[in-house]
């Protein structure tokens, strides 16, 4: 069987093999992580298709290859021609046994490799991250010294590269001057009204960071635990999107009444047919994707100077994997589910991504990203816009709390079930009022509607 290179997104094109877990030789089981795939939009085990023997690998890791490129080819034990392991001899003879032989270095014609002009510097190979990433900072790779695989230019290389930089530039004034006679006393002009928590832009001139520690060896009190393969690309991916797009939160508090209504007159038929409960997210998803509708640029991407707005809804759903990270696995059209098959699929792609089966496209193609902390009771959570989306929503605890409520005979405050819906927004893609203007709209479906019609008895 041959492997292919996975279409990671309906926009992607190539993707780059950034390691195999494999040698030509040795034994795979189906769906055992076969080898690391990074895009410019997604990085991510691909699992193997099938069970067997690994007998060629045709793209070695670091290489940029197109969409539906032949990277290994995997038989059958029994398939005539796959010889089992050399068997190690005892003794002085073992040093003769020959390893299993390597692809040979010229690849055969169905090798559809990207050339070094498209790639970007003719002496490097860089991934498609990297590409972007140079580009947006209008950097010039040979400028920056690579630390990967033969010398080549990984993305923590460019951000180094970039923070370093920043650094060079900073104002003299971060270095304490001579003591002099102290200047006039200036007034401060007055602030401007803000209306949402926004981040420095990353014009403004911002203080080196302090030179990292040096390292030094744990304690016997402390522990030392290696980061996995999904906690360093998600460290990664969030540490790009921080230095790159100026981050603005808003936040609203929804009343969850009609919400609670629905579940407590369902809730438990719900979960006797269903075999599990009826959260608030499937509501929060549901009317996210309704006012989706009404405010389209919030659902779309930024590519380089244009706002690329989809009408189908992708929604990643961030997952909690313990210690082991935060997995977002996406719903696919969205917009067309009902609230049960809403709730039906959120359960199901978490289930899978707790129990590490999730397949690479269940991962990808996501246009706007729902993170729930409410489970674990937080007040207020600040996410941070995975791009190239623009935007994301925290949803967090939902706690009784006495409202102000208008009856027919005036105001009364009555207990009520409240929580907080948090949404960070790239401020290049959308403003304040168009990013206020949905919050609102999701908080009036939540409130407003009449949920029981979407859960008959």
């Amino acid at each position: 069987m041959d492997v292919l290179m996975p279409q990671l997104g309906e926009t992607v094109a190539e993707g780059t093999v950034t390691q195999w877990y494999k040698n030509v030789g040795d034994s795979v089981s189906e769906n055992e992580s076969l080898f690391d795939v990074e895009t410019d939009k997604v990085s991510t085990e691909i699992p193997a298709p099938a069970a067997g023997v690994l007998v060629e690998i045709l793209v070695p890791s670091g290489e940029t290859v197109k969409v539906g490129t032949r990277l290994a080819v995997i038989r059958a034990a029994g398939d005539a021609g796959v010889a089992p392991p050399p068997a190690r001899a005892a003794g002085p003879d073992t040093a003769a046994v020959p390893a299993p032989a390597v692809t040979a270095a010229a690849p055969p014609p169905s090798v559809a490799r990207v050339p070094a002009a498209e790639r970007g510097d003719g002496a490097t190979r860089l991934s498609p991250v990297v590409r972007r990433l140079l580009a947006e900072h209008k950097l010039d790779a040979a400028a920056i010294a690579g630390s990967g695989r033969d010398g080549r230019i990984t993305r923590d290389d460019v951000l180094a590269h970039v923070e370093k930089s920043r650094a060079g530039a900073a104002p003299a004034a971060s270095v304490a001057p001579a003591p002099t006679a102290a200047p006039a006393a200036v007034a401060p002009s007055p602030p401007a009204p803000v209306a949402a928590v926004s981040r420095p832009s990353a014009q403004a001139a911002v203080p080196a960071p302090p030179a990292p520690a040096v390292a030094t060896p744990p304690a016997p009190h402390e522990t030392v635990i290696a980061l996995n393969s999904v906690r360093r690309r998600s460290a990664a991916a969030m540490a790009r999107s921080w230095l790159t797009i100026p981050h603005v939160l808003q936040a609203v508090e929804a009343d969850f009444h009609a919400v609670e209504t629905a579940r407590a007159a369902r809730g438990a038929q719900w979960r006797a047919a269903e075999g599990f409960t009826l959260t608030y997210l499937p509501f929060i998803a549901r009317a996210v994707c309704n006012a989706l509708a009404k405010y389209p640029q919030i659902n779309a991407r930024l590519d380089g100077d244009s706002l690329i707005v989809s009408r189908r809804v992708h929604l990643g759903i961030a997952v909690d994997l313990g210690g082991d990270g935060l997995i977002v696995p996406v719903v696919k059209d969205a917009q067309d589910k009902t609230l049960k098959a809403m709730a039906r699929e959120i359960h199901a792609l978490t289930q899978k991504a707790r129990a590490g089966g999730l397949k690479p496209d269940d991962l990808t193609q996501a246009t706007y990203t729902l993170s729930n902390s409410g489970v674990f009771g937080t007040l207020i959570t600040a996410p941070i816009v995975n791009p190239p989306q623009v935007a994301i929503l925290s949803t967090d605890g939902v706690r009784k709390k006495p409202v102000v409520i208008e009856t027919a005979a005036g105001d009364a405050i009555a207990v009520r079930p409240v929580g907080v819906l948090a949404q960070s927004f790239d401020h290049r893609a959308v403003d304040g009022a168009y990013s206020a203007g949905f919050l609102r709209e999701v908080k009036s479906i939540l409130e407003q509607r009449d949920w029981l019609t979407d859960l008959p008895g």
